[in-house]
């Protein structure tokens, strides 16, 4: 009995190991054939990943939960840094950003993060724009360090704490023991094996691009540190945003909002309508498409980016473009 028993803890030894070794091949190759774009700069304990181009008036981007910055690949934004100075930054943890061990995955602690990067690269108040989690992180920078950012351009933005699906099921792991252990383990595997069904929901009705792996940098995500930190931005959601809600009348910065009528992540009437029930200054214009929209609708998103980043601070709020 004893001699089986050893065999069964031998085997799941094996097994456990083999996982790992795995793991970590794969997201040595990911790496090798994705190495960072840009600079790192260190702001706190986090050291950021960012791209940069162009000159003039600021425009900063930040990408969404388990996303990085090669997501904004897809839209024109050489078109942008001619008139502008554009930057995109991997959040604290995502991309090749990393996360420092003091460092909190709360929404109000990357929007300090977000804010300090604004300061330390000697940015002038730039448009701040947030997709997906982005954009909650965007809102935050707003409520909190209002004098950074001078209007917020936000793309299916995370506003309030509703059910997202079940795309991201396999990020919630509140234990962080357990979340490092499933990271190293079994997380790489799986993301293989079910890839194609979440590209489905995150992306649908729209498709995937066939590209995207690596110009939009999905394979980023097939890293053991990549599913640990969405994981942890995931489970730090419900301890700070539902308190943002109460705060959102308080904003005083021009905000403008973009959703895709048929986004399967968030729903835009969850999100984009409720922030202008509280907010009736926001601007929310709604376009055909799903959740991916800098990806799957770049020229619209563009359009839309370029009218607000040529606008005045003073524009008025409009009515909801159905």
């Amino acid at each position: 009995m004893t001699l089986i028993f050893l065999s069964i803890i031998a085997v799941g030894v094996i097994v456990i190991a083999g996982l790992v070794i795995f793991s970590l091949y794969i997201a040595h190759r990911v790496e090798q054939a994705l190495p960072p774009q840009g600079r790192f700069i260190n702001i706190g304990a986090d050291r950021i990943h960012y791209v940069e181009y162009g000159n003039g008036p600021p425009v900063v981007f930040v990408h969404g939960l388990s996303g990085q910055l090669r997501n904004f690949a897809y839209l024109h934004l050489n078109e942008l840094a001619q008139t502008h100075r554009v930057i995109l930054i991997d959040r604290p943890g995502s991309g090749h950003s990393t996360r420092g061990a003091s460092s909190s995955a709360s929404i109000p602690a990357q929007a300090r993060t977000v804010a300090m990067f604004i300061d330390a690269m000697g940015l002038n108040q730039p448009v701040l724009v947030g997709h997906s989690l982005g954009g909650a992180i965007a809102l935050a920078v707003g409520l909190n360090h209002p004098d950074s950012v001078s209007r917020l351009a936000l793309i299916a933005p995370l506003t309030h704490l509703v059910e997202a699906g079940h795309a991201f099921g396999g990020l919630l792991i509140r234990s962080p023991l357990v979340r490092r252990i499933v990271a190293v383990t079994v997380a790489i595997p799986f993301a293989i094996k079910g890839s194609r069904s979440i590209m489905d929901i995150v992306f649908g009705p729209d498709s995937v691009p066939k590209d995207f792996a690596m110009k939009g940098g999905g394979l980023l995500g097939l890293r053991p540190r990549s599913f640990y930190a969405a994981s942890s931005d995931l489970m730090a959601i419900a301890d700070e945003l539902p308190a943002m809600e109460t705060r959102y009348a308080s904003l005083r910065l021009p905000v403008d909002v973009l959703y895709g009528r048929e986004d399967r992540i968030l729903d835009w009437r969850s999100h984009g309508e409720a922030l202008k029930a509280k907010l009736d200054r926001t601007n929310l214009r709604l376009v055909d498409g799903g959740h991916m929209l800098p990806v799957t609708a770049p020229a619209v998103t563009m359009e839309w980016l370029r009218e607000i980043a040529g606008e005045p601070l003073t524009t008025p709020a409009s009515p909801i473009a159905q």
